[in-house]
């Protein structure tokens, strides 16, 4: 696919995927919604790839869906949802993770969210099911959607309380208000603040040191359990590491694990 609403580079093991309507603060749109898919699948499929960076172009991360969109769906009502499944992103993720949306879980790579501005309504869903959030100083939040007549959508209802608990998240959602860097990181909506004009600089040194010291394999198999463990007891997450640590002991980035620590150098994981 040719990308004409974001763009998409590989630097050091590290996809940045960059939405890129700068004028519209980078507002949703169904093009920009299938170029997204694309850039998350080439990056999943790119064995150079280790990490992959979502971030906005301009003064906005992502302002939410695009008004003349909006528009479109009030005059067509019920008859502008979109018919039929959406692409399956990995047939042996959880169905959960196989929604139009929800599909960042399912990527066998963390997805890193870059909020450097503006992040509302569906910009902030896109940005929640992220696998970490670091925030701009500057960045606000707002879940929008109660001040648009609509109601908690693409599964925010269950992803925002999972970060910040069950009456923050409706809070936020009943609301729709504004919230600043310091309250969202003080509530666990974000994970981290980084100095002004240095989020990308900041993002970009984490990524690079999960892809360059990091085993891709334990990556993949760590965030599939964590994701996985929402739905599971205890047990059933006891149950699956035991098998997972089974399958990681017969695996060359185990045995290269023991042995650069050993002999004292950087790692050289291969991700099998």
């Amino acid at each position: 696919m040719d990308f004409e609403q974001i763009t998409y580079s590989v630097a050091d093991a590290v996809a940045v995927v960059t939405l890129n309507r700068p004028d519209k603060l980078n507002a949703w749109t169904d093009r920009m919604e299938d170029e997204v898919r694309a850039a998350m699948r080439r990056a999943s499929d790119d064995d150079d790839v280790r990490v992959i960076v979502l971030t906005g172009a301009g003064r906005g991360f992502c302002a939410g869906a695009d008004m003349n969109d909006l528009t479109v769906k009030s005059d067509e009502g019920a008859e502008s949802l979109p018919s039929g499944p959406p692409p399956v992103f990995d047939a042996s993720a959880r169905r959960d993770f196989q929604k139009r949306y929800s599909y960042f879980p399912a990527a066998p790579k963390p997805i890193l969210a870059a909020i450097n501005g503006p992040c509302a309504g569906l910009g902030l869903v896109m940005a929640l099911y992220c696998d970490m959030r670091f925030s701009a100083p500057e960045a606000v939040y707002t879940t929008s959607f109660s001040r648009r007549g609509l109601v908690a959508e693409h599964g925010v209802s269950w992803i925002l309380p999972t970060h910040v608990g069950l009456s923050k998240g409706l809070d936020l959602l009943l609301s729709a208000r504004r919230v600043s860097a310091d309250e969202a990181l003080s509530i666990g909506m974000i994970d981290r603040i980084c100095p002004s004009g240095k989020l990308m600089e900041s993002v970009l040194e984490y990524a690079v040191e999960l892809a360059t010291m990091v085993s891709p394999r334990s990556m993949r198999v760590i965030k599939r359990q964590v994701w996985n463990a929402r739905f599971e007891t205890l047990d059933q997450a006891i149950d699956v590491a035991d098998i997972e640590t089974a399958l990681s002991l017969e695996s060359d980035d185990f045995r290269e694990g023991v042995s650069h620590f050993i002999e004292r150098r950087k790692p050289a994981f291969t991700g099998r």
